[in-house]
């Protein structure tokens, strides 16, 4: 009964975004028909024959069922300005965005554990005052400032990476990692820094607890108690977190793909509100959207496998 409620609610959660975003982008400045037929030498007839074409002559209601339905079928339209589906451009796009954002959560997650149960266990020294510090700049530097640093710091002054520019997977894996370093990175330093101290916060309060002081009593070493005892019931809230922020970095990459000339969907959406084609920006809106909405469903059923305290809560409501 709960999971049947919890597919309702995501089935309207997902017509609210797809209404959200058709509104929104369908409100944007500009006639997607000059877009197509060019800015001047158009006649009014012309303009007419292709809004038309587009359903744009419909009232917006009529325009978003029609839009709906292309859209359950799996057509995002088609884009005017690349002479290719929607669909093709994600296909085309999306694999860059997608590495992007797994070698950030790679890299957050490879820092942020051992960092976060590290200062954790020295909580209050100066170890965990200078992190806390860290963590809180890390935190308030804004993506594409960080983004300038680094490029500065590692590509300018001493040519360890690529300023910019972008090398496929397939074709050379070891440049491919080059190029993905610094995008990656960049996008993982904010990462670090929540991740470590939301783990450190729960990894306190569970280091106080009393099966952790009865395991210290038994002389179980330090790296075990951190780790096999204390670390799992500390990290349901880090597993939410990280999935909240993948759906995150969907939309997060956008700026920094462009300061990196990385070809993802972030570079595909400036490129389309540049050429003001409303159907790409629909599509990558959508995607984005859905994508964030799936993500956090998912993680929410993660999270009620992982812990048993919310299955039984659940079942007590729905026998209550």
């Amino acid at each position: 009964m709960i999971l049947v409620r919890k597919f309702g609610g995501l089935i309207l959660t997902l017509l609210a975004v797809a209404f959200l975003t058709f509104l929104l982008t369908s409100l944007l400045p500009g006639n997607p028909a000059l877009a197509m037929l060019g800015p001047s030498g158009v006649s009014a007839k012309a303009i007419a024959a292709v809004d038309a074409e587009l359903g744009l002559n419909h009232s917006i209601i009529v325009r978003f069922w029609i839009w709906l339905g292309h859209v359950l079928h799996g057509n995002l339209g088609y884009s005017y300005a690349n002479n290719m589906s929607v669909r093709t451009e994600l296909a085309q796009y999306l694999p860059v965005t997608l590495e992007l954002i797994v070698l950030a959560m790679v890299i957050s997650l490879v820092l942020a554990i051992p960092g976060g149960v590290f200062t954790a266990y020295r909580a209050g020294r100066p170890v965990d005052q200078v992190s806390s510090g860290l963590t809180f700049v890390l935190i308030g530097i804004p993506s594409f400032v960080m983004a300038l640093l680094l490029i500065y710091v590692f590509a300018v002054k001493f040519h360890l990476f690529p300023a910019s520019g972008w090398v496929p997977l397939t074709q050379n894996p070891a440049e491919n990692l080059r190029y993905a370093f610094l995008p990656a990175f960049t996008l993982a330093l904010s990462q670090v820094a929540i991740f470590m101290r939301l783990l450190r916060g729960d990894m306190i309060t569970t280091l106080n607890e009393d099966y952790v002081s009865l395991a210290r009593s038994k002389g179980i070493s330090t790296p075990r108690l951190l780790f096999r005892h204390a670390f799992r019931p500390s990290s349901f809230s880090l597993v939410t977190v990280v999935g909240l922020q993948v759906g995150f970095l969907l939309g997060g990459t956008v700026i920094v793909e462009n300061l990196f000339a990385a070809p993802g969907i972030g570079m595909l959406l400036v490129q389309a509100i540049e050429a003001r084609d409303l159907v790409t920006v629909q599509g990558i809106t959508l995607f984005i959207a859905v994508a964030f909405v799936l993500v956090n469903f998912a993680v929410d059923l993660l999270y009620s496998v992982l812990d048993p305290r919310i299955r039984r809560g659940s079942a007590s409501l729905a026998t209550a």
